[in-house]
């Protein structure tokens, strides 16, 4: 048991190490955001609209 608890604190001290190289990696490598920056979402021209009340349910 005492073998076992030992490896589980070995597993979360290697994901928590991942986890700061990630968040290091995405600061580092990341764009700068600033206040008021407009956030451009990209999609199809053609796509539907599924946020939309269509207008044949519309009273």
């Amino acid at each position: 048991m005492k073998r076992f608890a030992t490896w589980i604190f070995y597993g979360v001290g290697a994901i928590a190490i991942a986890y700061l190289a990630l968040y290091a990696y995405a600061v580092f490598t990341g764009r700068e955001l600033q206040p008021g920056d407009p956030i451009h979402i990209f999609r199809k021209p053609d796509a539907p609209s599924y946020s939309g009340v269509s207008t044949s349910l519309r009273a």
